[in-house]
C-alpha cells in the first residue's frame, strides 16, 4: 500500500505561467503540487504568491528537499522581483507546518533588500530555538509570522497566533490585537 504524497499548495495572482511552471517543477519532485490562481486580494501588490509546505521549517526539511533545489527556489523568487521592479510589486508568503507553524512574508519594496531577505530566510533556522522558547512567545501559540526588518537588515518575529488571538511584537513586548 503506497503512502499518500505530501501536498504543497501554490496560491497566486499576477504570477506568469512561466514562473508558476518553474516553481511547480522545483516542488513537484518532492510533493504533489496543487496550484490555484486566485483573484487579487491585496491592492498594495501587483503579484502575490502563497506557498504552503506541509512540513516543519527545520534542518531536516532542507536536507530532504535538498539545499541545491532550495537555492533554485530562492533564485526564482529574486527573479520574480527583478521582473517586476521596485515598489510593492510582489509579496511572497512561505508557510511551513509544525508546532508552531512558521510563515515568512517577503514584501520588501527595495530589490536589494528583498533579495537580502530571500537569502537570509534559511538563517532563521539557527535562531528558532531562541525565538520559540516558551517564555519568549505568547502562551498557546500555534503559528508565528516572520517579516524582514529593513532597518535592522534581518528577519524578526512579527506576529503570533493562538487561542483565537493575534499578538503583535512591538518594542520587544507581545500585544494582543484580536
Amino acid at each position: 500500500m503506497s503512502e499518500k504524497p505530501l501536498e504543497a499548495h501554490l496560491r497566486y495572482y499576477g504570477i506568469s505561467p512561466w514562473e508558476i511552471e518553474v516553481l511547480y517543477g522545483y516542488f513537484n519532485s518532492r510533493f504533489l503540487v496543487i496550484p490555484e490562481e486566485i483573484e487579487p486580494n491585496d491592492s498594495n501588490f501587483v503579484s502575490s504568491l502563497d506557498v504552503f509546505i506541509p512540513l516543519p521549517f527545520t534542518e531536516a526539511f532542507f536536507k530532504w528537499f535538498e539545499f541545491k533545489r532550495w537555492e533554485k527556489v530562492k533564485a526564482l523568487f529574486k527573479e520574480m522581483k527583478r521582473r517586476r521592479g521596485s515598489g510593492n510589486a510582489i509579496k511572497i508568503q512561505i508557510n511551513f507546518t509544525g508546532t508552531p507553524a512558521i510563515s515568512f512574508v517577503i514584501d520588501v519594496k527595495d530589490r536589494q533588500w528583498y533579495n537580502n531577505a530571500v537569502e537570509k530566510m534559511d538563517f532563521v533556522l539557527e535562531l528558532l530555538p531562541y525565538h520559540l522558547e516558551p517564555t519568549k512567545i505568547p502562551e498557546n501559540t500555534n503559528h508565528v509570522l516572520y517579516r524582514f526588518d529593513e532597518e535592522a537588515k534581518r528577519w524578526r518575529l512579527s506576529d503570533a497566533f493562538g487561542a483565537d488571538k493575534r499578538f503583535v511584537l512591538k518594542e520587544n513586548k507581545w500585544r494582543v490585537v484580536t
